[in-house]
């Protein structure tokens, strides 16, 4: 009779963790409700649970929202993963379902691969930036932006934030407007923030010209060159007497086009960062 008692507790109690779950939960949790490994064993063979990853399981049928899924994520990936970049806007609301799950570990080292997880390693993610959600480890919807910015096409992120702001979110100051005055700008400031480079003044004056970026410090212009705008012969003659005229002023001018900052972004920040070295 106390066997019997003992079991209905134990399946209690993984009854109400998966629950508030979202029906799965890790092998270390079932470990510390009291069921060990042969009887973790023994209820996957009869279908009590079902495999999701390695140490994750689903509580009496494999079927699984959205949230369970990414909550499968996260504890496939330890007690200090979150949920992050496009899954984390997601759950947020403010981009539509993604195919891969996303997950942030802060620092370098992380855990294996998983399949049909991508894991994100941070040295920048603070507690102070995850948050939980529907109970799921998440980052904050500032966090989450911050990451979007540096990872898709900035038409997407322009969307994602605007629907943050509709949502009211709470979304920060940090987030200024980028000033750019183009598509190819935009992508090419996404591009220094995806590959880490240090950030540029956008659109600032340099005598009497407006240049598309700025490294003051290491006095580097550089300007973007979309064919629509610069794919004439006197466009083309312009822009060449501009940069002999930025040189007199002390700077040096590099111009990337649309193909190259589209086409092969990693060319053009190994460039920047032999430049700005």
């Amino acid at each position: 009779m106390r066997n019997k008692a003992a079991n209905r507790s134990v399946e209690t109690a993984i009854a109400r963790l998966a629950a508030r779950q979202h029906g799965v939960v890790s092998l270390s949790q079932l470990d510390a409700g009291g069921l060990h490994r042969s009887a973790v064993v023994r209820r996957t063979r009869k279908g009590l649970l079902y495999r999701i990853h390695r140490g994750v399981y689903a509580v009496g049928h494999p079927g699984l929202s959205n949230e369970g899924r990414w909550m499968a994520a996260v504890l496939a990936c330890g007690k200090a993963a979150v949920l992050s970049h496009r899954s984390a806007a997601a759950l947020w609301t403010i981009v539509p379902l993604p195919n891969v799950i996303e997950v942030t570990l802060p620092g370098t080292a992380g855990r294996e691969p998983r399949d049909g997880i991508k894991i994100h390693r941070s040295l920048t993610l603070l507690p102070s930036q995850t948050t939980r959600r529907a109970g799921i480890p998440v980052t904050k919807p500032s966090r989450t932006l911050e990451d979007l910015k540096r990872t898709i096409p900035p038409d997407e992120f322009a969307a994602a934030q605007r629907r943050a702001e509709f949502l009211r979110l709470p979304i920060g100051d940090q987030l200024e407007p980028d000033h750019t005055r183009s598509e190819l700008e935009s992508r090419f400031l996404a591009l220094c923030r995806r590959h880490h480079l240090p950030n540029p003044e956008v659109n600032v004056r340099v005598g009497p010209f407006l240049v598309d970026f700025l490294w003051r410090d290491r006095r580097l212009a550089v300007e973007v060159d979309g064919f629509e705008t610069h794919g004439t012969r006197s466009a083309f003659e312009a822009d060449r007497a501009r940069d002999t005229q930025l040189k007199l002023l002390g700077h040096d001018v590099v111009r990337f086009t649309w193909r190259q900052i589209v086409g092969d972004p990693s060319a053009v920040a190994s460039t920047l960062r032999a430049l700005l070295r």
